[in-house]
């Protein structure tokens, strides 16, 4: 579905269509799209649930140079076409401080993050230490502005706009392990991969806008944060490595983390959604 910003940029969301008030928010990784959180809204009758393609993905229209902070806006606006009266945000990968800044918005009750991204710049977090090589030329490259990450975008990109689901762990490279890859079956792969096609269907912006906005700070502080965060995290995650979560625990006052040994940055999405909608459920039931 479209919904058309009041400024007329379109927004692309799918919902579950339930007839409730409170609802789950979702926000996607980097690059990614809403059809990617399909499988988790099918699975919830009880609860209004919502996930939306963040500017420049699928089929909503690019916000050039937004913050992470600047998707408040956005979603807000959305939430507010929806008439929800109160939610829960969660986050994957680079959604994860998407999830955790709409605490700042009046109705949200807590986010939880999987395997979330922390804060760029920080002398106690190395941001690409223990993450696969592809992560490092990438962000490498976004630091040096928006004209080499274009140059770098027009050159991988096209790999995911095509990818097919048997392809997706060889073009995953080094950034899954073990886990991750038998986590990746073949229907598992082919939502995976169906994602990122559709995320890259009008073009590589929205990828290239994440990378730009994940090397600089979130434009939001995370000392202020007074709302319950839930932080999941494996320790066999090449994408978004443990230190990320100990990073993100250490700063917000109200986090409490979560690790679950032997998994990675897909396993541990797969393998604990349902746990991890309850966890939702009970945050809103306070």
């Amino acid at each position: 579905m479209i919904h058309t910003l009041r400024n007329g940029r379109a927004f692309d969301y799918i919902t579950n269509g339930a007839k409730n008030t409170n609802a789950i928010l979702f926000h996607h990784g980097t690059p990614g799209e809403c059809t990617l959180w399909a499988p988790w809204i099918d699975e919830i009758s009880d609860l209004f649930a919502v996930a939306a393609s963040r500017p420049g993905y699928g089929l909503s229209d690019r916000r050039k140079g937004r913050t992470v902070a600047d998707d408040l806006d956005d979603q807000s606006e959305l939430l507010d076409f929806l008439e929800v009266e109160k939610f829960i945000s969660i986050g994957w990968s680079g959604g994860g401080p998407h999830a955790i800044n709409m605490t700042r918005h009046r109705r949200c009750v807590g986010a939880i993050t999987l395997a979330g991204v922390g804060e760029w710049g920080h002398s106690d977090l190395d941001f690409l230490d223990g993450m696969g090589p592809e992560n490092h030329e990438e962000f490498g490259t976004a630091l040096n502005g928006e004209n080499s990450i274009d140059q770098w975008m027009a050159s991988n990109a096209p790999g995911f706009a095509a990818v097919t689901g048997p392809e997706l762990i060889e073009a995953f490279g080094g950034l899954i392990g073990d886990a991750d890859k038998r986590a990746l079956t073949s229907q598992v792969a082919e939502n995976y991969a169906s994602s990122y096609r559709r995320s890259l269907v009008k073009g590589y912006s929205g990828w290239l806008d994440d990378d730009l906005a994940f090397v600089q700070k979130f434009g939001f502080p995370l000392s202020k944060v007074s709302k319950p965060i839930l932080v999941w995290q494996g320790d066999d995650d090449f994408m978004v490595p443990k230190a990320h979560s100990n990073w993100l625990a250490k700063h917000i006052p109200t986090a409490q983390l979560n690790f679950v040994p032997g998994h990675g940055h897909i396993s541990l999405v797969e393998e604990y959604r349902g746990e991890i909608i309850n966890r939702a459920r009970m945050l809103l039931s306070v």
